[in-house]
């Protein structure tokens, strides 16, 4: 196998990390280079016609190119620890809160930094209205992490899974986003402290 990695952009580190947590060796990597428009490439295209990273290349052939798929082709292949869930109920539960984060608070970061960091500028059909909008919802989809964080140890309880990953991810990516988290976010700060704490934060 082998995954087309984006260095320290937020959707090839979810899968780094995944493979951290799972204790699988990463395959080989083959980086891209983003800021030089690699995955525009002629080749890199033919790979992922959507031009996003990572993809996972497998050994048919086989091109896997959205994080959670490429996150459960993982999990299929080594069930322990589950980070998807270990029965039905627990993986509704992860599905539900993966998505409201992924789909809430992930985007709407990914959207002020691709449509108003002026290192996209050349990358992006920027629109600034749009960061801004983006930008307004922060809060709401910060409270919602922060209300289920004031009953639970982690994001889906006490067990770490991709729900965690997907939103710990989000809260790094602000940083380059430059949106400050608020001092009264207090559950996502000690959840997000002990969340980076891990080794696979290094990953």
């Amino acid at each position: 196998m082998k995954l087309y990695d984006g260095g320290r952009a937020p959707n090839p580190r979810r899968v780094r990390i995944f493979f951290a947590e799972k204790g699988v060796p990463l395959p080989e990597l083959v980086p891209v280079d983003i800021g030089k428009r690699e995955h525009k490439s002629e080749a890199f295209t033919k790979l992922n016609p959507a031009q996003r990273l990572p993809v996972l290349v497998l050994d048919d052939g086989t091109a896997l190119a959205e994080t959670i798929a490429i996150c459960r082709y993982v999990e299929s292949l080594h069930p322990l620890p589950p980070l998807f869930g270990r029965d039905a109920r627990e993986q509704a539960l992860v599905e539900m809160w993966n998505r409201r984060i992924e789909l809430g608070l992930f985007a709407a970061v990914a959207a002020v930094f691709r449509h108003s960091h002026p290192s996209m500028a050349e990358l992006e059909t920027q629109v600034p209205e749009w960061a801004e909008a983006n930008r307004e919802q922060i809060d709401d989809h910060l409270w919602l992490l922060e209300l289920q964080l004031a009953g639970s140890r982690l994001v889906c309880g006490e067990e770490l899974t991709v729900a965690d990953i997907t939103a710990g991810i989000a809260i790094d990516f602000m940083k380059p986003s430059r949106i400050p988290l608020p001092e009264d976010f207090v559950q996502i700060r000690r959840w997000h402290a002990e969340l980076t704490a891990r080794p696979s934060w290094k990953a």
